[in-house]
């Protein structure tokens, strides 16, 4: 029976986890075979211990022989990440597939609705990936469906002749198919092309989704901005023909939406098409500059970014690492990761976090196999991130009000405030102050909290739910000069302020104070 899909809450939280590695650790740690049907209470109650809306299972379709064929070329490759890669960890990219059915040897269609159950009723939804603009080079629809790919004619091979392959379709006849590509790199080979133009291709990618809905709350789009007709024109406009008037996801988002509701659409996107794709139906899109900034330390470029529409901020996806990007603990390095950590996770938005980050895993896996080497727990590592997501699952983050504070100095000529992101949130009476430095030098200053009026008529105890500590600021003072902070290199206060006493004592701590 199909189930319902989930009822998302605002700034979801999402976990992504590679499903053969996953499941090839699990069986390996418990000595026996595990797939989606078996995996251990345990291991779900801890998923849900951590307050995720969502796991993203990546990599469950079926990945053909030729996808596997191809990757076994670049055995060699992969020892930089597994030493001792054999074959048989070699399964192929797990973007070019084979068609929309769950792989057997992971649990297949049943294996994935009993795992989906486990994690509802634990509170969690399930995604899954979609591919829009490719398949494997041994798609059945190579063959039944010609027309879906883009194709090409001899004046097109002459031009291009490295970016198509032939095919034989059921009638025998030999057609030339375009390796899928994005404008700004050379084909992935062992990719067969979508034609984004091509009305039949749109009718089966809206049946496909309507089955991958039927499965999951929500889908993770690859490479999204592939089949916008601006982008699919530039890079294949040439030889796929004219692009039709309505754009592919306008066509496709609303239609499996009636049906699903609540599903939840994602989109990887880069080239600053972010804004496009949301306006294009997108519930959530990549927010790789912030990620870019991040990694910087440009904390300046962090302000201009974070002072977009409230409405556009709050419909980005936040990470410091994915499977397409280094592992966090190398890109940032340990420290600085927990800053970087501490930001995507106390904006407004959704967050994406990826197995192993917990964990300080240092080895950026390829897609194409199922093992992952083993690599000692980060233990403090891991009770931060613990901390943490127990903090942001608290429902000021999801109902609250954000605000984005400047900060002002602490003396004149000092800089050190151009090191700190600071921003807070309110809900009803309750507060949240952030304030994390970026940097490798210590800082400190004065955060402008002004907007909070309402402060100045308490005294406020500030209680720093990273380090467990306790702050006393008076309303008035915050009001007049800013909240003080001093920060060390890459360190992070979220401070949550409750009230030390009441109106009437503080109005009368203020009258004697004037009457002296």
């Amino acid at each position: 029976m199909t189930q319902q899909t989930k009822t998302w809450s605002q700034n979801p939280s999402i976990y992504q986890i590679n499903t053969p590695v996953w499941l090839n650790t699990l069986s390996r740690k418990y000595g026996k075979h595990i797939d989606l049907n078996h995996v251990p209470a345990e291991v779900l109650d801890e998923l849900a211990d951590l307050h995720f809306d969502a796991v993203w299972l990546m990599g469950v379709w079926q990945r053909p022989t030729a996808t596997r064929k191809s990757a076994l070329n670049y055995i060699h490759e992969y020892q930089g990440a597994l030493p001792d890669v054999t074959e048989d960890d070699v399964i192929g990219s797990a973007y070019a597939i084979g068609g929309y059915t769950v792989d057997k040897q992971l649990g297949g269609r049943d294996g994935l609705a009993h795992f989906r159950q486990n994690l509802r009723v634990r509170g969690m939804g399930l995604m899954l990936d979609f591919i829009p603009n490719h398949t494997s080079v041994d798609h059945p629809w190579l063959k039944q469906f010609p027309q879906y790919y883009v194709t090409a004619q001899t004046e097109h091979l002459e031009m291009e002749p490295d970016m198509f392959f032939p095919i034989e379709d059921t009638s025998g006849e030999k057609t030339w198919v375009a390796h899928g590509r994005d404008p700004y790199f050379p084909s992935w080979i062992d990719t067969a092309q979508f034609n984004a133009f091509n009305p039949g291709l749109r009718d089966a990618t809206l049946a496909m989704l309507m089955d991958i809905a039927s499965q999951c709350d929500g889908v993770r789009c690859d490479m999204a901005m592939l089949m916008m007709n601006s982008v699919f024109g530039q890079t294949w406009g040439w030889v796929a023909g004219e692009a039709p008037q309505m754009d592919f996801w306008k066509e496709i988002i609303p239609q499996v939406k009636a049906k699903y509701p609540n599903m939840l659409f994602i989109a990887e996107v880069y080239w600053n098409l972010e804004y496009q794709l949301q306006q294009q139906g997108f519930d959530y899109t990549y927010d790789k500059t912030l990620y870019d900034r991040l990694l910087e330390g440009n904390v300046d470029g962090a302000y201009v970014h974070l002072r977009a529409d409230r409405d556009y901020l709050s419909r980005n996806i936040r990470f410091i690492e994915n499977h397409d990007e280094e592992r966090a603990a190398v890109a940032f390095g340990v420290d600085r990761s927990r800053a970087a950590a501490v930001t995507i996770s106390t904006l407004p938005g959704a967050k994406l976090y990826h197995d192993g980050q917990f964990t300080g895993r240092t080895v950026k896996l390829p897609v194409h196999i199922k093992r992952q080497p083993d690599e000692r727990e980060h233990l403090p590592l891991k009770n931060f991130y613990r901390n943490l997501l127990k903090e942001t699952s608290d429902l000021i983050y999801q109902n609250g009000e954000w605000s984005l504070f400047d900060i002002r100095p602490a003396f004149e000529d000092d800089h050190t405030i151009f090191h700190v992101l600071a921003y807070g949130w309110r809900y009803q009476d309750e507060y949240r102050l952030i304030a994390v430095n970026l940097t490798a030098s210590w800082s400190m200053g004065f955060i402008d909290v002004r907007n909070w009026t309402s402060m100045a008529r308490f005294d406020w105890r500030c209680h720093d739910m990273l380090s467990d500590s306790d702050v006393y600021r008076s309303g008035e003072e915050l009001i007049e000069h800013g909240f003080y902070v001093e920060l060390e290199p890459y360190q992070s206060r979220i401070y949550r302020l409750t009230t030390h006493n009441t109106p009437v004592k503080n109005m009368l701590r203020r009258l004697i104070r004037e009457r002296d």
